[in-house]
């Protein structure tokens, strides 16, 4: 490859993967595309990328993929908005609703997008995901263009449903696409990005709104609403289309042997890439899995406050007594708190290595914010502590892109990940669908029910975090058991979640573990077979040189995981996988 990159970077000729009896069923994890690539442009090797080229190679992608789906999350976080402020603009009065058909509008949505997961799995798995999810933007745009010609509650929810079809591909389509693109170390920031255009949303899309309130036109001002985003929509589909990738295999911002690199990379995750092979084998482990229903009570019980807050946040604070214009505009502080938790708590949970104690400690602002809610009077006096407990509760946001990230680094093989991701979005759907059935208009102005529903919920989260916690690490100490009985070596090294600073760290202290090794073998022969522990993101021992083979070895090594990280295995069947809490 001439004076390339990849041919700077250190080489390593890898052993193939060998077969494992200890492998559950369905463990012929076939061909990731990037095996093939690798095989094919790789010569069989295994590349070692220095820490200059893979942040080389990760500034361009973040150059050119972040953007696109910065924007795109801006859109739809919008799109799904202007229902809440169109509500204050006349919406209710000049289209008739009564009774609960306002909430059914916000209900509908996400109803639509839970009848779209099963399919979408499907699909996701076997079209190329930048076209795909460019003709749903396309299509979305078109449909809340359209909900300016409604003039009804039935014209209002064929186009939301419309809506919520086109719409529901986008999160699936985005973790899907961070696992693709990024580190396990860098999904969490990078979800936390796209994710946080929900804050963004609340933020300029409440001055967008103002301004569009504000122009005079023989159209009502929600009718103007509606077509304006629609038209932006449907616009920038064909920027998707034209500049995002099918992977990063099929990337003309990259060089071949940036490519190279961008796959590389990727090596740690133990995910894989993309295979475009639906595997039936994958559908039954996921359906199987109890993570995957960890990860639906996780999101469910977060949607819920979710659905009811996004759907009647304007209205709450309408109720402290506000006009329509004031409702709009302080609307943008909890934009504000939003924005902050979602990053703030992914650089955290980066920085500890650890998503579910983050997740916990995101619950208590909202906890305190209900509260305040339920307690003080809606009058006059009272309005600076309202709004106060109503921007506490704008925290809770930050925890559904860290139960994204938490769901996808745990899931490995590419069925497995999307329909994982489906059952993930389904809690997601059905959550969202019953939170604004928890606040009508007869509740106002306390909204009690929803309330305390939410604060509720807020502790079942707590909950659930501790529970899933110890059922990773518990898996964790099963793949080290396995490993011992397959006769691995003594250390294996796991670097997805580390800075390169910290990998350098981590290979010395292992190399340092196997000198010892070497030294003290006659004296620590009949410990060495226990397994110590299996840490995620850390080095990860496993004694397996107490095997009688391995105890008469002349050489003790450390193993490098992810020799079978393209081989499109599951988390389960893949004995080097480490779970991650």
């Amino acid at each position: 490859m001439g004076s390339s990159p990849a041919e700077r970077a250190e080489v390593e000729h890898a052993a193939p993967p060998q077969a494992s009896p200890e492998q559950p069923t369905g463990g012929d994890g076939g061909k990731d595309i990037a095996a093939t690539f690798l095989a094919k442009n790789a010569a069989g090797q295994r590349i070692t990328i220095t820490p200059a080229d893979s942040a080389r190679v990760l500034r361009r992608i973040d150059l050119v993929i972040l953007p696109i789906m910065l924007t795109v999350y801006f859109l739809q976080a919008l799109d799904k908005a202007t229902l809440a402020y169109s509500s204050v603009f006349g919406l209710i009065d000049d289209t008739g609703l009564v009774g609960d058909q306002y909430s059914w509008l916000g209900s509908i949505v996400y109803l639509a997008q839970l009848v779209m997961q099963a399919p979408l799995a499907w699909l996701l798995v076997r079209l190329p995901i930048g076209k795909f999810t460019s003709a749903m933007v396309f299509f979305w745009g078109v449909s809340l263009a359209c909900m300016a010609a409604a003039h009804n509650f039935g014209g209002l929810l064929t186009t939301r449903f419309f809506l919520g079809v086109f719409e529901a591909s986008v999160a699936p389509s985005f973790v899907a696409i961070t696992q693709m693109w990024w580190r396990r170390r860098e999904q969490t920031v990078r979800t936390s990005y796209w994710y946080a255009m929900n804050g963004i949303t609340n933020m300029f899309g409440s001055l967008i709104t103002y301004g569009l309130g504000h122009i005079s036109s023989p159209l009502r001002s929600y009718q103007i609403i509606f077509m304006f985003f629609g038209v932006i929509t449907v616009a920038f589909s064909f920027v998707m289309l034209t500049f995002m990738p099918d992977s990063p295999i099929e990337a003309k911002f990259l060089s071949d042997d940036d490519k190279i690199i961008a796959v590389e990379r990727l090596r740690m995750n133990q995910m894989g890439v993309v295979s475009r092979e639906w595997r039936v084998d994958h559908l039954k482990e996921a359906l199987r899995d109890p993570k995957s229903y960890f990860w639906f009570a996780l999101l469910f019980s977060i949607s819920i406050p979710s659905g009811g807050i996004s759907t009647f946040g304007p209205l709450i604070i309408r109720t402290f007594g506000f006009d329509q214009f004031q409702t709009i505009l302080f609307n943008i502080p909890f934009g504000f708190v939003q924005l902050v938790a979602t990053v703030g708590g992914a650089f955290l949970a980066q920085r500890i290595k650890m998503k579910g104690p983050v997740i916990a400690l995101l619950c208590l602002p909202p906890i305190a914010g209900c509260v305040m809610l339920m307690v003080l009077p809606r009058d006059a006096s009272h309005r600076a502590a309202l709004l106060v407990g109503y921007y506490l509760i704008s925290v809770y946001p930050g925890i559904t892109p860290l139960i994204y990230s938490w769901a996808s680094q745990n899931t490995a093989g590419d069925t497995k990940r999307k329909c994982s991701n489906a059952v993930l979005f389904i809690g997601q759907s059905v959550g969202n669908v019953v939170g604004p059935q928890l606040y009508t208009q007869a509740d106002a102005p306390s909204y009690s029910r929803g309330l305390r529903s939410n604060l509720a919920l807020y502790i079942v989260i707590i909950a659930l975090t501790a529970i899933t916690t110890a059922y990773l690490k518990m898996l964790n100490r099963s793949h080290a058991k396995r490993r011992v009985a397959m006769g691995k070596p003594a250390v294996i090294v796991d670097t997805s979640l580390d800075s390169p600073e910290e990998v350098e760290a981590a290979e010395a202290a292992a190399l340092a573990t196997v000198a010892a090794a070497h030294r003290n073998r006659e004296a620590d022969a009949a410990a060495a077979g226990n397994v110590k522990r299996a840490e995620e993101g850390d080095a990860i021992v496993a004694a397996a040189a107490a095997a009688p083979a391995a105890a008469g070895s002349s050489d003790e090594e450390i193993e490098r995981p992810g020799e079978r990280a393209f081989e499109n295995l599951t988390d389960l069947q893949n004995e080097e996988f480490v779970f991650v809490y």
